[in-house]
Order: C-alpha cells, then sequence, then structure tokens
C-alpha cells in the first residue's frame, strides 16, 4: 500500500525539473590525475531501490582522492569510475519510501565518487548534516575529521607523547589538537613546508623540520605513539629510533614509498584504513560517530579552502600539490 508520505513524494519528482544529465569527472584507465581524469557526461540511471540522489554542492581535493586514480588500488576499482570520496549535497529524489529524505542537506559516503553533480547513495550510508554547519566545512568533515577522531578512539593518547608526520596536513591538524583535547602530555609534529609553522604553533604542536635528522630522532625517542602520513625514509627512522612500548600507526603513504622496516625495532607497528574502521552501516553507527563529530568541528578553527569551479579541476590538483596551499575544494554547482 501507497503511504501518504510516498504520494506526497512522488508529486514532488513530478513537479521538480530534475536534471536528467550529470557532468562527472571520471577515468577510465590508471595513471596520472592530471592526464587521466576527464570531464564527462551521463545520463542518469533509475534511482536503485534503497537509494537516495543528491545534487552535490562542494567536494575537496584530497590526496586520498587522488591516489586511487594513479592505480594504487587497482584490485578493488571497477573501471570506469568516478573519482572523489567526500562532499555534500542536497537531496532531491529518493526512493520509495524514504521521501522524508527529501530536501535534506548530506554527506554521500560510499557510494559512487563525489566529483560530480549527481550522486546516487544508498540512504543507509548518507549522513545528515546540522544546519549549524557550513557546507565548505561539511565537504571535509568525513576523510580527515573521521580518520583521526577514529584513531585517537583505537589508540588514546593521553598523558602520552605523540609524534606526527605529515603535520600541517588537514589530518595532523586533527590529530593533534584534538590529542592535546584528550589529554596528551606533549605533541611533536615533522613538517616539510615552513609555511605550516603558523599553524602547528598555535595548535600547540612542537614544529620538528622533515630536513634535521637529529631532531627527527630525538623526538621519536620520546615518543609514545606516532600517527605516520609519509611512509618512506621519515617513517622508517622514525620507528627505529622509538622507545619500547611505543605505537607506530601508518595511516597515510605520502611520499609514495613503503617503510623499510628495521630489522630491531622496540616499537609495535599498526596500520590504518579508515575503511576497515567505519561504524556499520544503517545500524546507525555511522550517526553515531558524526554527533562525535561536528560538535568538535563547530569548535575547531578549521584551515582555510580555496575554491575552484569543477571546470578549473586541473588548476585544482595542481594547486593541492604545491607547497604550502590551503585546502583545494570544488565547486560542483560549476561544470
Amino acid at each position: 500500500m501507497t503511504t501518504d508520505g510516498e504520494r506526497a513524494a512522488a508529486e514532488t519528482r513530478r513537479n521538480v525539473d530534475l536534471p536528467a544529465i550529470r557532468s562527472s569527472l571520471i577515468y577510465e584507465a590508471f595513471g596520472d590525475p592530471l592526464s587521466t581524469l576527464k570531464a564527462a557526461e551521463a545520463s542518469l540511471p533509475t534511482l536503485a531501490a534503497g537509494w537516495l540522489r543528491v545534487v552535490m554542492t562542494y567536494a575537496p581535493v584530497n590526496p586520498s582522492d587522488l591516489i586511487p586514480v594513479t592505480g594504487a588500488y587497482a584490485h578493488r576499482i571497477d573501471l570506469p569510475a568516478t573519482a572523489g570520496y567526500e562532499g555534500v549535497g542536497h537531496v532531491i529524489e529518493a526512493a520509495d519510501g524514504l521521501s522524508h529524505w527529501l530536501g535534506r542537506r548530506v554527506l554521500p559516503l560510499r557510494g559512487e565518487g563525489t566529483w560530480q553533480f549527481i550522486v546516487d547513495c544508498p540512504a543507509s550510508h548518507a549522513v545528515c548534516v546540522p544546519a549549524t554547519v557550513e557546507d565548505q566545512i561539511a565537504a571535509r568533515a568525513y576523510i580527515n575529521p573521521l580518520a583521526a577522531w577514529t584513531m585517537l578512539r583505537r589508540w588514546p593518547v593521553r598523558n602520552k607523547t605523540v609524534l606526527l608526520s605529515g603535520a600541517g596536513s588537514n589530518c595532523a591538524d586533527y590529530l593533534g589538537h584534538w590529542a592535546y583535547l584528550q589529554g596528551a602530555a606533549h605533541v611533536f609534529g615533522i613538517y616539510r613546508s615552513p609555511s605550516r609553522l603558523t599553524r602547528m604553533r598555535e595548535l600547540g604542536i612542537e614544529p620538528v623540520s622533515i630536513g634535521d635528522e637529529s631532531h627527527i630522532e630525538l623526538a621519536a625517542r620520546r615518543a609514545d605513539i606516532t600517527f605516520d602520513a609519509l611512509g618512506g625514509g621519515v617513517a622508517s627512522h622514525v620507528i627505529a629510533s622509538m622507545p619500547e612500548a611505543s605505537v607506530f600507526v601508518g595511516y597515510g603513504l605520502l611520499s609514495g614509498l613503503p617503510i623499510r622496516m628495521p630489522g630491531k625495532r622496540s616499537a609495535s607497528y599498526a596500520r590504518f584504513h579508515l575503511r576497515e574502521h567505519l561504524p556499520g552501516a544503517g545500524d546507525g553507527g555511522m550517526d553515531e560517530a558524526f554527533a562525535q563529530i561536528w560538535p568538535r568541528l563547530k569548535d575547531f578553527d578549521m584551515a582555510p579552502a580555496q575554491i575552484f569551479p569543477a571546470r578549473r579541476w586541473r588548476e585544482a590538483i595542481e594547486y593541492q600539490a604545491s607547497p604550502g596551499a590551503v585546502k583545494p575544494v570544488l565547486d560542483l554547482t560549476d561544470f
């Protein structure tokens, strides 16, 4: 039997001029994102049962969006694919039984790639955005904040000395700030660009230059736990220098190089992939996780963003690789 809500939703769909075409940034082969990605248009399919259709507003450009395009995770990506893992938009169409979602502002998680004007996602993976959270903040609320919060819950840092590699990155900012809120005794941060120094000091993170090997070793010897975003030689140096009963958590590979494990080490090693620690979909777990994230984002002075129209996506990708760049965000309403 059709409910009043479902009849109202059907009437809404008839009266609203829903788009028939969507613009997307796709890749049909793996390689350099600048040469592999391309803008494409396609007709919208019939919305699947249990799914929502979302008009996107903003999506950030993260390293984690670009690494899959290179083929790093080719074994779990079916081509052609749409790039992008996070962003914000509002629901314009809902499958039967889901009319209560219409008009809501959401994060469409773990559905199709988010670098497109229209995204379809399962309702079980959509997270409602509070009215108090601005679009440009909500668009960046998933990958880095949720990763940082999840790591700190998995490896608490109260009364501990923390070492961050890749300091000055968005995720490291959250890790450093929230580590202090959790009761960390001290936070070191290994940085590459001097442009990050002011921000690090504002957050209470003691800067350690990536070129100062003696300072890196000193910080590593004092660290109870390291959260590493770099991999490569820096990570190898750190884990070899850490003390007994310490923990090294690798969550990124921004250097593009693997960690060479020392023959003898005192630190235990753990690898963190956000997708392996996500709350279960459909059981309220994701909503519960974001209930913890939203107020912390409201109270956190998020680093500024540089907005690029989606049609200038090449400039956005080039910009994100430049030293000292702030977070580039695509305006998906402007393809």
